[in-house]
């Protein structure tokens, strides 16, 4: 078994959800008492939120790169950045050993399961910003994200509330008409597009197939782990 590095804190409930997905997976490949081979580097939140806030984006990805280097140095054969919005500095990691990036692990599944036109919920940087929706559009999907307001919403939702474990009914209510206009607007699924939305809402609150990216991405990196499976390609 290879050892998956986690690079992660982007929050610590983002974290925690990875290691409890991969470890499931590694048991439910492996049965009895197996469990996977881990290293964390976990960043301080309140530091990333802080550069997200001033959009120095540079700064985040020389952070980011120390920590894929610690990981590295502490065995990880393959570095899984564990949040959506920080794939945006992916390239500044300078990995020497391979990344599974988030968004050919999500467009790898959505064009598996038949699926062209996609919408797209995360953050107001994953939303709004092109580095996540080129990167899926590269592989030929069609991406569709909510309006202004809703965007707003959903983010407000994520930083407000999920990143703190406040979990609500009004809000898993709010977002399931967000979905729903996506879905109006000719989504044939949609994407949850960061992790803490993953304790929000799953495939009930949908009327069309859902993709959970941080589900996605901690079972790609455990087949691979496991040599069950390679990484998915980046598109051309």
């Amino acid at each position: 078994m290879r050892t998956i590095g986690l690079l992660g804190g982007m929050s610590w409930e983002s974290s925690a959800e990875y290691y409890r997905l991969v470890n499931e997976r590694v048991r439910s490949a492996l049965g009895g008492y197996h469990s996977a081979r881990v290293v964390l580097y976990s960043v301080d939140f309140a530091e990333i939120e802080a550069l997200q806030a001033s959009g120095d984006w540079a700064a985040a990805g020389e952070l980011l790169a120390a920590a894929a280097s610690a990981l590295e140095a502490a065995g990880a054969d393959v570095i899984v950045l564990c949040t959506n919005t920080m794939h945006k500095v992916a390239s500044a990691l300078r990995l020497r050993v391979p990344s599974l990036h988030l968004g050919d692990t999500t467009a790898a599944a959505v064009l598996s399961a038949g699926v062209s036109s996609v919408g797209l919920l995360g953050t107001a940087f994953t939303m709004s910003q092109p580095f996540y929706r080129e990167r899926l559009a590269a592989h030929g999907l069609s991406v569709l994200v909510p309006s202004e307001v809703d965007q707003e919403l959903v983010y407000r939702v994520i930083y407000d509330e999920l990143v703190h474990g406040v979990v609500r009914p009004s809000s898993r209510a709010a977002y399931r008409e967000v979905i729903a206009r996506l879905v109006e607007a000719g989504a044939q699924g949609v994407i949850y597009g960061c992790t803490e939305i993953e304790l929000l809402v799953d495939q009930s609150d949908s009327a069309v197939p859902v993709f959970p990216t941080t589900r996605l991405h901690a079972e790609a990196a455990v087949d691979w782990a496991l040599g069950l499976r390679e990484l998915p390609p980046a598109p051309a």
